[in-house]
């Protein structure tokens, strides 16, 4: 069953972003660009709503942020129930943690999504991710690495996206004018 998200991210500077979406615009085929505002609420585990171009939905993800692979649920809804989703978990004693207003250029390049995201008050990242299972999860994760690393894309470490996380977490509201 494949229900691990492997991934691996890095952050970009505005020119490699440049560079990697004409590179993919290219090389690979266009999923989507979608514009994303996602709620993280203050629960012992990821626990997320979003609201995008196409749809709202509830996911969480088990372990912690940042980790290689995560599990992953899912439950998608039509995109005028952001709201009521928000009042939900209000409403249940969870709070708004941190949000985040992303513009997503979302593309499938052989077998892998790729992602190129400029977040406000973030900045841009790259990430590559595909689902598998926990057997070959780890086998996924190095191919990934060897991906990245052929776009001459530098990896980020946990270390760092754990410190730029924190920061934005302590102001994101100043960082996005909220």
């Amino acid at each position: 069953m494949n229900n691990i998200e492997a991934e691996i991210r890095s952050f970009l500077s505005k020119e490699q972003y440049e560079k990697l979406l004409v590179f993919f615009n290219h090389n690979a085929k266009l999923l989507k660009e979608d514009y994303q505002e996602t709620f993280y609420f203050d629960s012992e585990q990821d626990l997320r709503i979003q609201r995008n171009n196409f749809y709202s939905k509830i996911w969480m993800k088990k372990g912690k942020i940042h980790d290689e692979h995560r599990e992953e649920i899912e439950i998608k809804f039509d995109r005028e129930y952001f709201e009521e989703l928000e009042k939900l978990f209000l409403a249940l004693g969870f709070n708004v943690q941190i949000k985040w207003y992303r513009k997503r250029c979302e593309f499938q390049w052989e077998d892998i999504i790729v992602c190129l995201d400029y977040t406000k008050g973030y900045g841009y990242i790259i990430e590559l991710e595909k689902m598998t299972s926990e057997i070959e999860k780890e086998k996924v994760y190095e191919i990934l690495t060897q991906k990245i690393k052929s776009l001459g894309v530098d990896i980020t470490s946990k270390e760092e996206f754990d410190k730029k996380y924190q920061y934005y977490k302590n102001n994101w509201k100043s960082l996005t004018n909220e």
